[in-house]
């Protein structure tokens, strides 16, 4: 596996994260910079992936630390991908909001497949009312 060195609430701007974006393959605002902008902004908890100075991987969550995470981001570039680094992203997300809090997500038709692979239960109680771009 290469060096990665992972980070808790490390600065990064909408420019990094957008390339990771970009480059995972995940459907995200990437042509709205004042959008992923107000993501950062808005998120309290951060846990990044570096190689050297790139930022290669970025989870994203809202969370009170003492009952529930929503883990709203996760994308690790593609080339980056298959080395364990999202699994250790949220395994730090996890650690982070503390072991009274539920971790929730909302996987992507194609990660769908991808969560239960690495220890996320599969649930079937979520409603969602979506959002309208």
């Amino acid at each position: 596996m290469t060096n990665i060195i992972y980070r808790t609430d490390a600065p990064v701007t909408a420019a990094q994260v957008t390339e990771v974006f970009r480059s995972s393959g995940i459907n995200r605002p990437v042509d709205d910079p004042e959008r992923i902008s107000q993501k950062l902004r808005h998120g309290n908890l951060t846990v990044t992936a570096w190689h050297g100075d790139q930022l290669v991987g970025f989870a994203r969550s809202l969370t009170d630390f003492c009952f529930c995470c929503y883990l709203s981001d996760l994308a690790v570039r593609r080339e980056y991908q298959h080395q364990g680094i999202g699994k250790r992203l949220i395994d730090l997300t996890k650690e982070k909001a503390g072991e009274k809090t539920t971790l929730l997500l909302l996987a992507a038709p194609a990660a769908k497949d991808y969560y239960p692979k690495i220890g996320l239960e599969r649930h079937s109680d979520c409603f969602v009312i979506r959002r309208t771009e």
